[in-house]
């Protein structure tokens, strides 16, 4: 019974697993910085240490919402293990071992950039197993990759600089 362990999170009411192996932390819903030029999916920038990261909202981009769940403070973001993109879901429930033979294999054209790759059960319910590196397309991608930047190259801006000007 080989497996691995996977987050399972809500989404809009839908389970999805993403692996483990493909998560850096969990997040509780932090406040997040929206540019001027964001929208549809992307819920803001959120701040790293200095480093923007950009969050998308998964319920909004898979279209399992129509706007943006802005009362809800217990949602959480998934932040991948390279760091340059967190994930908003309605809540990470548990984290649980998946055997290899549970997985039942969904072909690529069934979901947009075959972003689901598998399916289990887990009780009664279907959960649909995320490839993390497909949940964006690469012109999505690409997108949210020039925001980061901006982003960076504006608080970059406001340095601190610790040199002391003579007076």
């Amino acid at each position: 019974m080989a497996g691995a362990a996977h987050l399972i999170v809500d989404v809009a009411g839908t389970p999805c697993a993403l692996p483990q192996a493909e998560i850096r932390e969990i997040l509780p819903l932090p406040r997040l910085h929206a540019p001027p030029a964001s929208g549809g999916p992307l819920a803001g920038l959120l701040n790293l240490g200095g480093e923007p990261v950009p969050v998308v909202d998964l319920a909004l981009l898979f279209g399992l919402r129509d706007v943006a769940e802005t009362d809800d403070p217990y949602r959480h973001v998934i932040l991948a293990r390279g760091g340059s993109l967190g994930l908003l879901v309605d809540r990470a429930l548990d984290v649980m071992q998946v055997a290899d033979e549970s997985l039942r294999p969904v072909e690529p054209e069934r979901s947009l950039n075959g972003c689901v790759v598998a399916e289990f059960t887990r009780g009664h319910e279907l959960v649909h197993r995320l490839s993390l590196p497909r949940i964006l397309t690469l012109e999505e991608r690409v997108r949210l990759d020039a925001l980061a930047a901006e982003s960076r190259d504006r608080l970059a801006r406001f340095a601190f600089n610790e040199t002391i000007q003579p007076a």
